[in-house]
């Protein structure tokens, strides 16, 4: 029974250790699709078997869970802790999402994998792309990227990781990935898509590496967190899935398109 508990707990504390939630990646997979070229759109589809990206915008988080995907666990987050810059942080040995973004990219454009493999790779780029935009997935180790800072939000017992993986996106706002996709991307002029789209995956983990440092000075273990909390935070959860999408739509494009 012992041994049973402490399997239980295990298995929902690693439950909550990847993110977005599946309504943020749905969010970052529905912007991408919907800023891909025709020639990018068509071979993608293709290759998620006639699905649109948003089918397979979670599968990963599932499957790691599973013996077959077991390896990719540690390729949702990357850690730095306090004093420490991503170069000076030593990094994990079996993987972390920037190296994962990179070696992914690298081997969809190299045109040297089959098709299964395509598919493969295909799916852990949908789905890591928005980790690495998801703040806590660049915190730090010591408190396993929020996962030990419990806290609530509007009364309920949470903590910091599970709080920005998923309870700050549903309460930002009551939408659907289609009416986010709607809201963040309508009005965003063609400029602006570009130079949010430009970068390289180490730059955008930096970017959340940031954010994530305020994230922490203003989420003390323990702190009782509200409105306050989400006014504040809501443009910047915003922010980073629109960044997440067009950046995902780029790579895409670069590798599919014309």
């Amino acid at each position: 029974m012992k041994r049973f508990l402490t399997l239980l707990c295990t298995l929902c504390f690693s439950l909550t250790a990847f993110g977005w939630g599946q309504k943020g990646h749905d969010v970052v997979a529905y912007i991408a699709e919907c800023n891909l070229s025709p020639k990018a759109y068509a071979r993608v589809v293709a290759l998620l078997d006639d699905h649109s990206p948003v089918y397979y915008a979670n599968w990963m988080d599932n499957a790691s869970h599973t013996r077959e995907y077991r390896y990719t666990k540690t390729w949702h987050y990357a850690n730095v802790d306090e004093g420490h810059t991503f170069e000076s942080m030593p990094r994990n040995e079996k993987g972390d999402v920037v190296k994962a973004i990179e070696d992914i990219v690298a081997a969809l454009k190299s045109g040297s994998l089959t098709e299964q493999q395509e598919k493969l790779q295909l799916r852990f780029l949908i789905h890591l792309v928005g980790d690495i935009h998801s703040p806590m997935h660049a915190g730090r180790l010591s408190d396993l990227g929020g996962n030990k800072v419990p806290l609530s939000f509007f009364g309920k017992k949470t903590n910091l990781h599970s709080l920005w993986d998923t309870a700050l996106v549903e309460a930002a706002h009551k939408w659907s990935y289609t009416e986010w996709q709607q809201q963040l991307d309508r009005h965003c002029p063609p400029q602006r898509k570009a130079q949010i789209a430009q970068g390289t995956p180490t730059e955008w983990f930096k970017q959340s590496h940031e954010i994530a440092k305020g994230v922490y000075l203003a989420s003390q273990p323990k702190a009782k967190l509200s409105y306050w909390y989400l006014n504040y935070y809501t443009p910047i959860v915003e922010e980073q899935l629109l960044c997440g999408g067009l950046r995902l739509a780029r790579l895409l494009n670069e590798i599919y398109g014309d």
